[in-house]
């Protein structure tokens, strides 16, 4: 980092507490305001928010340590751009008719109250185990590469940059996300979002241009590296269980693990990707509060629509560099980098997991590396930010507020401010779980995987059958989720201390079980149990549900809805769907 860099760095932190200063010096210490922005965010902010959000230290890091050793696979999250859509044309107009801050709310509105803490619950643990934590790591990732002479001594224990950047990324992020809520959140995210597209785009930019252009790094990378379905079996590979050589970063062999099916099969991105995206597209609260946010339906489905073009880049800006890594390692114009090959052609663990930071180091000339630090930092406050404000949401609203019935604006506010900061301990706590996990964006979308699936189920279900009632949610979230809790108790020893369960064993067999499968059975025994349930038990009454399902809207709300579109929305939709079929005939190997 030259001095020029380092300005670069500084400019963007004092745009950013810049902006955030100017909104919370216009603050209202009311609950309104500090979790959805007043009502009163407009369809660019929201839209690229969204992204800003999404596009985290997760994605920086993880998407680009996926795209060096995997290639293309992860793009089918990334392609799912058409989930916004979903969104914005299903299920827009009854949040926004709903009124309501958190989707936990929306669920007892359809269902019941039971079933409204139950996905609270669920919600808030699914932020620890993924966004806060692995935000929080990833953060740690970036700073032990780009600082790692930086180490803080406290009594006998010594903190490395890891650690010492985990913490930073927490305070700096943590600081205007307590003071201002949605709306500092929302308008540092739009300027951030500015920030990081530059910033990996240049990454990209630069390092094609040391590779020697797209032509080498398709002939470099070899057409499996660039083909979005993946084999069920791995090529050479006989029967079901497909053995994997795992080495330490020293090239040292460690032991020959077992995976199912390989990495990332195309039966799993075919049926249970989808689950995992309208999920989180549609459905979670870390992504729908900034819809929510909107003062009506219109900017709230433009916001979702622009947010799914900004969705397509990532493609692009984090999964190619991480290709554009591995080339430069196999092709040795790199030397720093080609050093970190081993035997099995790969890079090291380590290594591939900060592929992102390594070009950055490696590739990028003076000044522009300062760009791209700040579009790193960009993604890593940005995504804390909104999960930190999401956690306070469900917690005080969902929680608190409801416990406390008579508290006043300026006390739940407040209780919000408490509640993000005990969550965020605990994602410091689980950090060591992520740190033993087969890789950063792996590991997510795997806790996701068992998590998502019955919360779909009951969005999707309620939303598209009138017949579905509150006994039949509940048990169905119940269920799901201790499906998925039984699989995170099972996966965290092998995770945490390398245990391994005796070959053969049920154990065995759970552990070893390809994550997107699971996924899938819980989606499977979720929609029996929700379905059954409900067929056995009482049909909910027509005035609990009336304009909650797409059976029940009434013609006045349809009149409404569809004066809030016009030919716009759909030539951009359109657009959308376009580039997503494009991207899938492209990427074919």
């Amino acid at each position: 980092m030259s001095m020029v860099d380092w300005l670069v760095v500084l400019v963007y932190f004092g745009l950013v507490f810049g902006v955030a200063a100017w909104v919370i010096a216009r603050r209202k210490d009311t609950a309104d305001d500090y979790f959805l922005a007043g009502r009163n965010l407009g369809w660019w902010t929201i839209g690229a928010s969204i992204f800003a959000s999404n596009i985290g230290s997760e994605h920086v890091v993880g998407l680009a340590g996926s795209g060096c050793t995997d290639g293309v696979a992860m793009a089918h999250y990334e392609l799912h751009a058409w989930c916004l859509l979903v969104l914005a044309w299903v299920f827009v107009p009854f949040y926004m008719r709903s009124r309501v801050f958190t989707m936990p709310e929306f669920l007892e509105k359809r269902f019941s109250a039971r079933s409204r803490w139950i996905l609270s619950l669920i919600s808030l643990v699914a932020y620890v185990l993924t966004k806060i934590a692995v935000g929080i790591y990833a953060g740690g990732i970036v700073f032990a590469y780009l600082f790692p002479e930086v180490s803080v001594r406290i009594g006998p224990w010594v903190l490395d940059s890891f650690w010492v950047g985990s913490f930073a990324v927490v305070v700096l992020t943590g600081l205007y996300t307590v003071l201002g809520g949605l709306r500092a959140v929302a308008y540092t995210e739009a300027l951030q979002t500015v920030v990081l597209i530059l910033g990996s785009l240049l990454v990209t930019v630069f390092g094609l241009q040391v590779l020697g252009g797209w032509s080498v790094l398709r002939e470099v990378c070899g057409s499996e590296m660039f083909n979005l379905w993946k084999p069920l079996v791995p090529p050479g590979v006989q029967g079901t269980w497909a053995p994997v050589e795992e080495y330490a970063a020293n090239g040292a062999l460690v032991r020959q693990a077992w995976y199912f099916n390989g990495n990332y099969p195309w039966l799993g991105m075919l049926f249970c990707a989808p689950v995992i995206g309208l999920w989180y597209w549609c459905t979670d609260q870390y992504i729908v509060q900034r819809v929510l946010g909107a003062p009506d339906e219109r900017q709230a489905r433009r916001g979702s629509i622009f947010a799914g073009w900004l969705k397509l880049s990532p493609v692009f800006l984090f999964i190619v560099p991480g290709m554009i890594c591995f080339a430069l390692a196999k092709s040795g114009k790199v030397p720093e980098i080609a050093a970190r090959i081993l035997p099995n052609g790969q890079l090291d663990p380590v290594a591939s997991q900060a592929a992102f930071p390594m070009l950055l180091q490696h590739v990028l000339p003076v000044g522009v590396r300062g760009v791209v630090v700040a579009g790193l930092l960009a993604a890593l406050m940005s995504s804390l930010a909104g999960v930190f404000n999401a956690s306070s949401t469900l917690f005080t609203m969902d929680f608190y507020s409801r416990l406390h019935p008579t508290a006043s604006q300026h006390q739940i506010v407040w209780v919000g401010r408490v509640a993000t900061t005990v969550m965020v301990v605990i994602g410091l706590i689980w950090i060591p779980v992520i740190r033993g996990a087969r890789g950063l964006y792996d590991y997510l979308q795997s806790v996701q995987g068992y998590l998502a699936p019955p919360i779909f189920t009951v969005f999707f279900l309620g939303v598209f059958s009138r017949r579905v009632n509150a006994r039949g949610c509940w048990t169905a979230l119940a269920v799901g989720f201790a499906l998925g809790l039984f699989r995170l108790a099972v996966d965290t020893p092998v995770k945490l201390f390398g245990y391994e369960y005796a070959r053969g064993s049920f154990f065995w067999i759970v552990n070893k079980m390809y994550f997107q499968y699971y996924s899938l059975l819980i989606f499977l025994v979720s929609v029996a149990v929700m379905v059954g349930v409900s067929l056995t038990s009482e049909s909910p009454a027509e005035e609990q549900i009336r304009g909650l399902t797409l059976g029940t809207v009434t013609e006045e709300q349809r009149r409404v809805s569809r004066a809030s579109w016009n030919w716009v929305d759909v030539v951009a939709s359109a657009g959308v769907l376009a580039a997503i079929l494009a991207a899938y005939l492209y990427f074919r190997g």
